[in-house]
């Protein structure tokens, strides 16, 4: 945006990982065809995106936020002598502590004082350097001092909210006229102007997919004429762009202004050459370059919104294979939950299928099509012929694949009718929220607000089956249920082992001749405190989730608002903040220790020691010993000692799992690797979290505890039933820890912990862990627990089926939402983020199955 005056699109948030060179025409680019000599110190993404532009530079990496005094100082120590010199044309100085000290610390950091204080020296020696150069020099230097974005409440950035996108800009040269007792009040400007207003002043071509307009203030000490021929080519390139984006240019009010202000700069220029001073060319020169300006400021503000450009060829295949695969989980929904779980899928069909191979050579051809007489690149046109061969031949066999399970849905749809199994199957009321709350958070997608405060709609779903399970279980203590199992109505088998899944007439003859037979209902097998924890248990976990919602401020209308979060974190607080992690890490061990092995739990207790030395080390959190201990340091010996503990626990859990498949009648040391494995993404998530994070985790073991004990046990809910609750929940303690759907809530620090280089893939999967833990604590723990409470063969395959498919129907939902919303005013601010959030909880998901079927195949091998 500042070097090409073009708006960046949303996607450029990923490619900033891996920087390519940019194509687009710059003011780099136009200072380097000029042979102007550029020279630039610091973030090397610069380097990355302008390749061979620059003369001189060194780059230093802007990923590693943990640094905050080696980035800058490798800035500063070339000053001095770059100063000195005088063989460069631009200078470019990029400074990242700043912006490091907010995310690992916030901006109430103790540390940004001295931050600040340090730009301010580096500031006053370029600034005094440049005025003893000037005596040698004929013409006057420029420097520009600005951000490329803001700081949120937090630290970080990447919303749209005032503090992220409000920064300064400050342009500084003995070129600006200043009377005695002038004071000059700030404007905003937008980002995109710096550009045109940088080309012009250098004297370069404006670059032409810049979208800015010039800043006035910079020109408005010059003559009328050079004014008005400034404004002039500021407002032709901005019409030509306008005519090259804009069918319907000539009616836009943009190019009519221009157009009138061409006219009247005609009067004026045969004017001015009449007669060189008058009060008539004063204020006609005046009223041109009103008209100017307002031309700019209608061509920049139009261009802004309709210069996007979306590879809409790419987007709909996109779209269609996404589409297919929802289709096909949808279609084999009786064939995945029924009792013996075998979901055939006929992939040999296409291969013999005379519509797969028309499908392909239609698909083809339109490819052939697109691709030759597209105007745009594109990037699906842009793969080579085997990689796009591929997708058609995937989105064929898709095709067939449907048409064929279609073809015997129908066809056993019709045996069903003519065979009816039994006329009593109904829902439970449990099964009703479930599928009403899906739907209703489904479409909530598609409205702006719903997505910015999305954490509203999983606290209202969690807290309303809270009430559920509550009026479920007092129905089942007080008024008994007596009730038959209606046949056909579970998709699993029970808890206790009971089957009730798709069950024919002679099933439900069974049951009707062992009616005396039947497992004891919940009020008759549990006595005395285990019975009140179980109707108490409800309302426990709804006082822990409204706990929890007081912890972090999270969405857009409510995130400015004071909160437990920001009063912890404040310096102020430190001793209370220490009392609270301690408490949280004790009760995290007490919950998680109670399935480990032996060695396990010393690894966890010496693990969790560690967490609490490492944020002690930052500065964090206190000693009891040491409370007012300045030492300060990157605490990566700790973090590390950490991370031995947490490999150690996942390598032991990961062998035990290994030696179960091996000995197949030791269905215990299965358990213990399930909970081991459990045990270390615990503590993982323990060391990444932020200190006054550590309770949203001591509460998840806490619920997943009073669920497992007297809630899923006792009500004998199916695996279905069970997954989608740890779905839900996972997903609001999502939001729990202080995220939303804003770039700007992802703590990236996280990603460097422990770490004194930067190391991508490393940071990359930490950041995801830390951004996505409560999610995958509650995906892992349900893994744990149908491993280890039910003894059905089909449980984790039911649950590994329901937790794709209720992940896969907001995604594929969300997409056709973007897709048709494309041009919606908040596009970029609102729906775009959310997609990226939703392609990286797509991975996480596909992750968590591939664990599932892992241990399904672990079950169906012992069996």
């Amino acid at each position: 945006a500042l070097m090409t005056g073009s708006l960046p699109g949303f996607v450029d948030v990923v490619r900033n990982l891996n920087s390519p060179a940019l194509l687009e025409d710059s003011v780099i680019r136009q200072a380097k065809t000029a042979g102007k000599r550029i020279i630039f110190y610091g973030d090397e993404t610069w380097v990355k995106l302008f390749p061979k532009h620059f003369a001189e530079y060194d780059g230093t990496t802007s990923f590693f936020v943990s640094d905050y005094t080696e980035v800058d100082n490798n800035v500063t120590r070339h000053l001095d002598k770059v100063l000195k010199r005088g063989d460069w044309d631009m200078l470019i100085l990029h400074y990242l502590g700043l912006d490091h000290i907010g995310h690992i610390s916030g901006p109430n950091s103790p540390l940004i004082g001295h931050k600040l204080s340090e730009m301010d020296s580096v500031l006053m020696k370029i600034h005094t350097s440049l005025q003893s150069k000037e005596r040698e020099t004929p013409l006057p230097n420029l420097l520009v001092l600005c951000g490329d974005h803001g700081m949120s409440e937090t630290g970080s950035h990447g919303a749209s909210s005032m503090e992220e996108v409000n920064t300064p800009l400050i342009l500084i040269s003995s070129a600006f006229e200043r009377k005695p007792g002038d004071i000059r009040h700030p404007k905003h400007v937008q980002q995109t102007d710096v550009a045109a207003t940088l080309a012009i002043a250098l004297g370069l071509p404006i670059p032409k997919d810049s979208v800015g307009s010039l800043l006035f203030a910079v020109v408005e000490g010059r003559p009328m004429r050079e004014q008005l021929r400034f404004l002039h080519l500021n407002t032709v390139q901005l019409s030509k762009l306008l005519q090259e984006n804009v069918p319907s240019y000539e009616k836009d009010p943009g190019f009519e202004q221009f157009k009138m202000s061409e006219r009247l700069h005609g009067n004026w220029i045969r004017l001015y050459l009449e007669e060189k001073h008058s009060e008539v060319l004063f204020n006609l020169g005046s009223k041109v370059l009103r008209q100017y300006l307002a031309a700019l400021k209608t061509l920049s503000l139009s261009l802004s919104t309709q210069v996007a450009q979306y590879d809409m060829y790419s987007m709909m295949v996109g779209t269609v294979v996404v589409l297919e695969v929802l289709t096909l989980l949808l279609l084999s929904v009786p064939q995945a939950l029924h009792r013996k779980a075998e979901l055939e899928v006929p992939l040999s069909s296409p291969g013999f299928s005379l519509l797969f191979y028309l499908v392909i050579l239609v698909l083809s051809a339109v490819h052939v099509i697109v691709c030759t007489s597209a105007e745009s690149s594109c990037y699906f046109c842009g793969l080579s012929w085997l990689a796009a061969g591929g997708v058609m031949v995937l989105a064929s066999a898709l095709l067939c694949v449907i048409v064929s399970v279609l073809t015997n849905v129908l066809v056993g749809g019709n045996t069903s009718r003519k065979n009816p199994v039994h006329p009593s199957s109904r829902w439970s009321e449990l099964d009703l929220l479930i599928l009403l709350g899906t739907a209703g958070h489904v479409l909530s997608l598609g409205a702006s607000s719903f997505v910015e405060e999305e954490h509203q709609t999983w606290y209202f779903l969690v807290n309303t089956l809270c009430l559920a399970l509550s009026q479920e279980t007092y129905r089942n203590y007080f008024l008994g249920d007596d009730s038959e199992p209606p046949c056909g109505l579970h998709v699993e088998q029970g808890l206790d082992g009971a089957t009730a899944a798709w069950q024919d007439g002679s099933a439900c003859d069974a049951l009707e001749r062992d009616k005396g037979h039947r497992s004891p209902s919940p009020s008759q097998v549990l006595r005395g405190h285990e019975k009140w924890m179980v109707l108490a248990s409800p309302w426990l976990i709804l006082a822990c989730c409204r706990l929890l919602r007081s912890l972090n401020q999270t969405g857009v209308q409510w995130a400015h608002r004071p909160d437990l979060g920001h009063w912890l974190t404040s310096s102020d607080h430190k001793a209370e903040l220490s009392v609270l992690a301690a408490i949280s890490l004790l009760m995290v061990f007490v919950l998680v220790q109670r399935g480990c092995s032996s060695v396990s739990k010393a690894a966890l207790a010496l693990g969790l020691l560690g967490v609490y030395c490492y944020r002690a080390a930052i500065g964090s959190v206190r000693f009891p010993w040491r409370p007012d201990s300045q030492d300060i340091s990157k605490g990566i010996i700790e973090a590390r000692f950490v991370y031995i503990f947490v490999l150690g626990i996942l390598f032991t859990g990961t062998k035990d799992l290994l030696k179960s498949q091996v000995i197949a009648a030791d269905f215990k040391l299965k358990t213990v690797g399930l909970w081991e494995i459990h045990s270390g993404l615990v503590l993982l998530a323990a060391l990444l979290f932020r200190p006054h994070n550590l309770p949203v985790l001591a509460f998840s073991l806490l619920i997943q505890t009073l669920m497992t004990k007297f809630i899923w046990k006792p009500l004998r809910h199916d695996a279905a039933e069970i997954t989608v609750m740890h779905y839900w929940f996972g997903q609001a303690f999502f939001y729990f820890q202080g995220n939303s759907n804003n770039i700007a809530t992802v703590d990236i620090s996280a990603g460097f912990v422990g770490l004194d280089t930067y190391v991508e893939i490393p940071a990359v999967l930490l950041t995801a862990f830390g951004t996505y833990a409560g999610p995958v604590l509650w995906a892992s723990h349900l893994v744990y627990f149908l491993s280890s409470e039910t003894r059905s063969s089909s449980a984790l395959s039911h649950a590994c089926f329901c937790y794709a498919l209720i992940c896969s129907i907001p995604v594929s939902t969300y997409i056709v939402l973007v897709t048709s919303l494309r041009y919606h005013l908040f596009i970029w601010s609102v729906f775009s983020p959310k997609l990226l959030y939703e392609g990286m909880h797509l991975l996480i998901t596909a992750a968590v199955c591939v664990f599932f079927t892992a241990m399904d195949q672990t079950r169906l091998t012992q069996s």
